[in-house]
């Protein structure tokens, strides 16, 4: 619907009112992913553009939902079979005009050194948009680096897991607003509905907030797991799978984590298929390292992520739970102890 608004002055001048009208509803009524839609257009009336570099889970998700809601998005990945080219060199020169390239890589060396490559390649006034879980550290020297080649950048905390593309994502950004609003169609798309913030204009800031958001995410799912592994351990021969079941309906513990617990006991009662080990991605560490800093006091969090160091060398029902969860919402590989 976002491209029938920008076309409104290019298709209504007059005449046509009416079928431009009928337009409109039958992309309201369209499928996501339909071949046929209207392009999305910039300031010079061409297609509006984005390289996603990353074509993970998540990436692979993200090109998907903003082709269907009208931007040419061409994707880079290391897998050639994901990839729309062959390298990184193609893909700028894919790209026309002012470029934004959006990252969707892990954090750590693939985005430090893929941030200094297109330091060194884009011209100014091109915009780095940082989706991943990078460090806000981190985030704000890619900025500077950045900034010292005049190309802007934004980091954006990324929450849906591998759901995003069926319900749209929580987007939490940091940066400049001029950035924000260039790269406003991009969030429109993928965005949830009132799942958008622009945290603040401080570089890192979304990163910031994504951090803090996982290390709540501990916390809650190592609450849902003791939960689930003192009712699985009850001498009084519980129906679990039922119980937490119901408490999706009408209980003040209701909650998407625990939507996804209970469908996993429907089809796995005893969490069977998991293994008692709960990895942990680096947002808990951070998060705790941060509180001590600014002397906040977390024991919540801070004795999620050590049950979650516990599970390394003696986990229980309990680290079952947790493994099914993050592979449920995240879609993160089971590891075992032994690997």
């Amino acid at each position: 619907m976002i491209s029938e608004i920008g076309a409104v002055s290019t298709k209504v001048n007059g005449e046509g009112v009416l079928e431009w009208i009928a337009h409109c509803w039958s992309c309201l009524l369209q499928p996501v992913g339909a071949t046929e839609m209207w392009a999305i257009q910039n300031a010079e009336g061409s297609q509006v553009q984005v390289g996603i570099i990353g074509l993970g889970k998540m990436g692979n998700q993200i090109r998907s939902l903003v082709r269907a809601g009208g931007i040419d998005a061409i994707g880079y990945d290391r897998n050639e079979e994901l990839s729309d080219v062959p390298d990184l060199d193609t893909l700028l020169d894919r790209l026309v005009g002012v470029r934004t390239i959006w990252l969707m890589l892990p954090e750590g060396a693939p985005t430090n050194q893929t941030i200094e490559y297109l330091a060194s390649h884009l011209p100014p006034g091109d915009l780095v948009i940082d989706g991943g879980n990078s460090n806000f550290h981190d985030s704000i020297d890619h900025a500077g680096r950045l900034g010292s080649a005049e190309v802007s950048f934004l980091d954006v905390g990324v929450s849906g897991g591998i759901h995003g593309i069926e319900e749209g994502f929580c987007l939490m950004v940091g940066g400049p607003a001029s950035a924000v609003r260039r790269a406003q169609p991009i969030f429109d798309i993928l965005m949830t509905p009132g799942g958008f913030v622009h945290v603040s204009e401080s570089h890192g800031s979304g990163h910031y907030a994504k951090m803090i958001h996982n290390a709540v995410e501990y916390g809650m799912m190592q609450a849902l797991a003791e939960g689930y592994e003192l009712l699985e351990k009850s001498p009084l021969g519980l129906n679990v799978p039922a119980t937490i079941g119901a408490w999706r309906n009408g209980s003040v513990v209701r909650s998407w984590l625990l939507d996804l617990l209970s469908e996993t006991l429907e089809q796995n009662a005893d969490l069977s298929q998991y293994p008692a080990y709960a990895p942990d991605s680096g947002e808990g560490r951070w998060s705790i390292k941060e509180a001590i800093d600014l002397a906040v006091p977390t024991p919540v969090i801070s004795a999620a992520l050590h049950a979650r160091l516990y599970s390394r060398g003696m986990g229980d029902d309990s680290h079952r739970a947790i493994a099914a969860l993050r592979h449920a919402f995240g879609g993160h590989p089971l590891v075992s102890g032994d690997g």
